[in-house]
Parts: C-alpha cells; sequence; structure tokens
C-alpha cells in the first residue's frame, strides 16, 4: 500500500477515488490469510465515510490533508455504538460506547476513514503480543514459523507491515507501540504524555498511558500527528544531525543483545556520526536505580493495572482471561502503600537526575535487544513467556518510566530477514525534537 503521504496527495489530486480505496482495502482485509488483525470491521460506517470523502474532495472541499485516508484503532479507543473489549472477553457484556474517543473523532473531523479496531494483547499487558481470544497475528517477516508481532499494539504494527493499512493508531505504556514497530519494521511514535486526549480510551495505566501512531515512514507519523491535532499542516521540520548530540547508554540497554541487532545499530550510529551527529556514549546510573526499585518495590504501572482489573483477577471472570495477564497483574498485589508511596517520590527524583544528564540531548539505543521470536517455546512455557517479556520490555520500558517520548525506526535485518530497530528518545516534551530528528535521519538509520 502506499504511504500516508502518498495517498494523501493522489486523493486531493484526483488520482484515486476515496470510495475505491475503501473498497479496495476492505477487500484485501477479507481476502488476508492471517484473520487474526482486526476484531471488528466498520464495513458500514467506512462506506459512508468514503461517500462523504469523495464528494468533499470532488467539490475540492477537503476537511483536512487526510480526508479519506484509511485508519485503523487499536481496540482500546471507543467506537460509537460498539462495546470497547480491550481485546478481552470478559468485557463483551458491557454497554457499547455512547461516542467516539476523542482522537477517533479528531480523525473523523479529519475525513479519514475508520476501518475498524484493531487485535492486541488482553488488557495492554504484554510485549510480546499473544492473544489466546483472538489469536495472536502472524508477524509478516516470517512466512515458516509463527513470530511474535510485538506488543501490546500487536495487530497495529502487523497491518501496516502487511500492507493493508498505511498507518494505525496504538498505545504505549512501557513498550506497545515501539516494540511492534521494531518486531514488524515500522515507524512507531511514542508520544509524551498528555501529548493527545486519553478520553474513551480504555486504560492500563493511566500516569503511564500514552498514544500514537504506527505507519510506513517518519513523514507518514508527523503527518497523522499533525492532522489529528488538527493541524492545517505539519510544522515539525527535518532537524539536521550536524550540532545534535546523541547519548548512547553504556549501560543496561546492551545487555544480552542480538549479534544482529547490534550490529545495525552500530552502522546506523555511524552514519549519524559521518553526517556531522555528535556521539557521546555514557553511562546511565538511573537505570539499575530503576531496575532495583521495581525489582524490590514494584511499580505504578502494576499498582494502577491492578486497581482497574482488581475485580477481574480476583472473580470468576479470571478463568475468562489469559492467565499470563492474570499472573502480571496479581503481581502487584505484593505492593504495600508505602511501596506505591516510596515508587511515585523515587521516579519523579530519578526523572529530574535524568533530564539533567540527558538536556537537550537524543538518547540512542536499540528500541529491542532481540528480533522477533518463534511464540510456540513462549506458548508452552510460562516461566520462558515471563523470561523474555521482560527482556522485550527493558529498552522501551525505562523510557516510560523516565517519562521520555520516543520514535522507533527499522535500522535493517538479521539473517533471516527479522527487522531490528534504533530508537530516539528524549525527555518529556521534546516530541518535535524526536520527530524532526527522525525526519533526518530515517535513511541514515535504515541504511
Amino acid at each position: 500500500m502506499d504511504t500516508v503521504v502518498q495517498l494523501s496527495k493522489k486523493l486531493r489530486g484526483g488520482k484515486i477515488d476515496a470510495v475505491e480505496l475503501n473498497e479496495e482495502v476492505l477487500a484485501n482485509i477479507a481476502s488476508c490469510d492471517d484473520q487474526a488483525i482486526f476484531i471488528d470491521l466498520f464495513a458500514d460506517r467506512a462506506g459512508n465515510e468514503a461517500k462523504a470523502s469523495r464528494r468533499r474532495l470532488k467539490a475540492g472541499k477537503p476537511l483536512s490533508l487526510l480526508d479519506g485516508v484509511p485508519i485503523g484503532w487499536k481496540d482500546l479507543f471507543d467506537i460509537e455504538g460498539r462495546v470497547t473489549t480491550a481485546a478481552s472477553v470478559v468485557l463483551k457484556s458491557n454497554p457499547p460506547a455512547a461516542k467516539d474517543a476523542k482522537l477517533v473523532a479528531a480523525g473523523k473531523a479529519a475525513g479519514m476513514i475508520s476501518i475498524g479496531t484493531l487485535n492486541m494483547t488482553e488488557f495492554a499487558y504484554s510485549g510480546i503480543g499473544l492473544n489466546p481470544h483472538y489469536g495472536t497475528p502472524r508477524n509478516p517477516n516470517d512466512l515458516k514459523a509463527h513470530r511474535s508481532p510485538g506488543g501490546s499494539s500487536s495487530a497495529s504494527g502487523v497491518v501496516v507491515a502487511k500492507g493493508l493499512l498505511p498507518v494505525a493508531i496504538g498505545t504505549d505504556t512501557g513498550g506497545s507501540i515501539r516494540i511492534p514497530a521494531s518486531f514488524n519494521g515500522v515507524v512507531g511514535y511514542k508520544s509524551s504524555t498528555g501529548h493527545y486526549a486519553m478520553d474513551g480510551v480504555f486504560p492500563l495505566s493511566r500516569t503511564l498511558d500514552t498514544l500514537g501512531p504506527l505507519a510506513q515512514t517518519v513523514e507518514d507519523c508527523v503527518l497523522v500527528d499533525a492532522v489529528l491535532r488538527g493541524q492545517a499542516k505539519p510544522k515539525i521540520k527535518a532537524i539536521s544531525p550536524k550540532g545534535q548530540t546523541f547519548l548512547v547508554p553504556v549501560n543496561v540497554m546492551f545487555e544480552g543483545i542480538e549479534l544482529a541487532v547490534a550490529a545495525n545499530f552500530e552502522a546506523a550510529l555511524k552514519r549519524i556520526s559521518k553526517a556531522g551527529g555528535k556521539i557521546i556514549h555514557k553511562k546511565f546510573p538511573m537505570f539499575e536505580s530503576i531496575l532495583d526499585l521495581i525489582k524490590t518495590r514494584g511499580h505504578v504501572l502494576g499498582a494502577e493495572a491492578l486497581h482497574l482489573h482488581y475485580a477481574c483477577v480476583n472473580g470468576p471472570e479470571a478463568a475468562q482471561m489469559d492467565q499470563r495477564v492474570v499472573q502480571r497483574i496479581k503481581l502487584a498485589e505484593q505492593m504495600t502503600a508505602v511501596d506505591l508511596v516510596e515508587v511515585l517520590l523515587r521516579r519523579k527524583e530519578l526523572i529530574a537526575q535524568c533530564n539533567a544528564l540527558v538536556g537537550d540531548a537524543i538518547v540512542v539505543c536499540p528500541t529491542t535487544p532481540h528480533v522477533a521470536m518463534p511464540i510456540a517455546p513462549l506458548e508452552q512455557d510460562i516461566e520462558e513467556f515471563f523470561r523474555v517479556n521482560a527482556k522485550t520490555l527493558r529498552n522501551t520500558m525505562l523510557g516510560n518510566f523516565l517519562d521520555w517520548c520516543g520514535l522507533a525506526i527499522p535500522s535493517g535485518s538479521d539473517r533471516d530477514g527479522m527487522p531490528t530497530g534504533f530508537l530516539l528518545s528524549a525527555q518529556h516534551g521534546r516530541d518535535v525534537a524526536v520527530l524532526g530528528s527522525g525526519l533526518a535521519l530515517e535513511q541514515l538509520i535504515r541504511g
């Protein structure tokens, strides 16, 4: 499928028709070999929206630069008239949403065509992407083995990688946009907390939850971000690496890294340096402090997830849930009130320390320390699942804890053709710096 930017130009230039594009998208989804990608399709809604878009485009009065462009939503977003299930079966008896989530409404106001809701880890609580209720989407980069699509926005990464949709909107609490981007070989933008309105989005952690697009290019993410925030056109421009400082952590983030991931990262780093970027390798003492704090006291994410799902995991509904998710949520029962207060206080201190260390620099590291792995061993052994899940989430989770924004860009592949990822991060609120740097660095990172 064309990129978001390409579709935008073709739609407004009259080279493609919004209705015909919508019909093609739905036909491709119907004939797709992976039926675990969508939880629900909105054929009627999408058809009506496409017809309205066609009329506006023919009249030369598009609502935005993305009028007529199809989009998919992770199954955490309220869609008017539909029950928001969070890829679980225990919420199916809930009342349907009275209105669209605020971001979905923003997409509609921009003329974008909502195609459907996308599969994910149940309740968004895993970096692997397994789902026993609706199936686990296949990572399209391996046609033989069923590999992890990444989580929790699993299908949001797969749907773009397979070319079924040009953009999908996911959520990220510990890496749930950036990990699927890395595993599937697409771009994923995790915004700063508060960047988008969370109204009508089923939460995991109200402290850490963020939203963002997964698309084929950084330019696509920048355009989608601008339109969904009501801007007539993107204000973000490419920021040359010349004169910029890029910090490479020398601790934690490279532990247990696969050779291809490291090699592709280092190759990209050399290209950035050759283009004028200042590369500084630096120790981040707060990384070990964060891991030790979580190990000894727990995590605000766990506490908030337990608070949200307490009745389910301690009631008869637990038997209908993914037992991996149940066990992860119940781990927070070990936390005390003192633990939670200590975590919140220490988090504030560690963010301040890290901000002083990072300043205006961009932090760069591999998005994940390994490529997408076959899921069979993880489905068969819950202890192996927990071990791999923790490692998969490690680099991205640190960014969430420190309240960073981040941008995951494909950096090549290993000898089996599995994508590797390169992550740009910056302190909270520096989204323009991350996206602007990404615009300039994308081709250098891809190689």
